[in-house]
């Protein structure tokens, strides 16, 4: 079957209303509430979550972004992000897949505009498929060679968080030969195709249940039908990665608020108080009230911006190729801050919580600790000083970063 090009249709457009973002809240903090379940097992083990995935089916959350024209829920990115957000509250690892699911099928929007994507979005939505990556760009390119009609994918990419886990995966390549030569092809194939070698080499302090590990193709069959579009360097395709970047903003958000919520309940059941407070239990102390005061309050500022900008993101992607690059640059810039304060309060919040809580909530088996070591972890992604600069430099002299998959 070929991706033959049809009349261009807005496959986003509009904002959340009210209405759909309680609908799916509702459903993620379903949801939340039986992954807290085997959230420290995942993390002990590091295992593959097959489970954990087929829950986020059971509850219908792999289609949310699929147009409706396609049999998916139709919601908008803001409801995406607000999803993630309460998942992540109770596995941020978890919470990952997902929303790189999300940006990571709608490449087929981003990078395929103007072909015909219907039985790739039909297939997502009608198998409540998930869609991960390999498309580290800190590793040496690919390679994807003609080979009669179509063409042979070789090379290996770390860090291909959830490609174990999920069903298709999407990476890229600069194509050598073929009907394609020299263009930087988008492709997407299953994770079962003979020839994909998954490393099992994900082994760090936190994300542990993110399936973050090598991936190795070994002569894999890249066909025509397998294409998802080309890398052009469009102002709209390369919105998905100031939405890689939102979403980081949104998980760190989420364990500072996992992290707090989970203080809050150790709190209120510690017995007795400090023998100086002059009152009967921690929960009185005027000075752990300060320590949750201060953590929530700056959590609190994060989360405020971090709900603009998931609506404006809506609001750009729905300009589709009208979308400009000075409406890229400044949703970039904005984004960036958002990384910068969602690091640093989350790093803040995740470990001061103990603070409050006291040297009985170090027990391994309570696994307050997570949430710091996921941020750390997961932070270091790209460095964050960066982020800074980008601010810096666009505020003082409206000077944007070259387009890349980290700005």
């Amino acid at each position: 079957m070929t991706n033959h090009l049809v009349e261009e249709l807005p496959l986003f457009s509009g904002t959340a209303d009210a209405t759909e973002l309680a609908h799916y809240s509702e459903i993620a903090r379903r949801a939340a509430s039986l992954l807290t379940e085997g959230a420290l097992q995942r993390d002990e083990s590091g295992a593959v979550p097959h489970e954990a995935i087929e829950l986020l089916r059971e509850h219908g959350l792999a289609k949310l972004v699929v147009p409706e024209r396609f049999g998916g829920s139709g919601a908008h990115w803001e409801t995406a992000f607000a999803v993630v957000r309460i998942l992540g509250r109770a596995d941020a690892s978890i919470a990952q897949i997902l929303g790189y699911h999300y940006l990571n099928s709608s490449c087929l929007a981003f990078y395929g505009q103007g072909r015909d994507q219907s039985r790739f979005f039909e297939k997502i939505a009608a198998q409540e498929q998930l869609w991960s990556d390999a498309l580290n760009p800190v590793d040496p390119d690919l390679s994807l060679v003609a080979d009669g009609e179509g063409y042979r994918l070789n090379g290996l990419k770390r860090f291909a968080t959830g490609a174990a886990a999920t069903d298709v995966i999407i990476s890229a390549a600069q194509a050598s030969g073929g009907a394609h030569d020299g263009k930087v092809v988008i492709f997407a194939f299953e994770r079962t195709r003979e020839g994909v070698h998954f490393q099992d080499d994900w082994d760090h302090l936190g994300q542990r249940a993110s399936a973050s590990g090598s991936v190795k193709f070994q002569d894999i069959e890249i066909t025509e039908d397998d294409i998802v579009g080309f890398d052009e360097g469009t102002a709209f395709s390369t919105l998905v990665t100031p939405g890689v970047q939102l979403l980081f903003g949104n998980i760190y958000l989420a364990a500072a608020q996992g992290a707090l919520e989970q203080a809050r309940e150790l709190t209120l059941a510690r017995k007795n108080s400090w023998f100086l407070s002059g009152v009967d239990t921690y929960a009185q102390d005027p000075l752990v009230h300060r320590t949750l005061g201060e953590l929530v309050a700056k959590t609190q500022a994060v989360e405020a911006l971090a709900d603009r900008l998931n609506r404006r993101y809506d609001e750009v992607i729905g300009r589709g190729t009208a979308v400009t690059a000075e409406d890229r640059a400044q949703l970039e810039v904005e984004i960036a801050g958002l990384k910068v304060v969602s690091t640093e309060v989350a790093l803040e919040v995740t470990s001061r919580v103990y603070e409050a809580t006291g040297a009985s909530s170090t027990k391994r088996s309570i696994g307050l600790d997570v949430f710091w070591r996921n941020v750390r972890t997961h932070s270091l992604h790209d460095p964050v000083d960066y982020k800074k600069v980008e601010v810096g430099a666009y505020f003082l002299n409206g000077t944007v970063q070259p387009i890349s998959l980290y700005t």
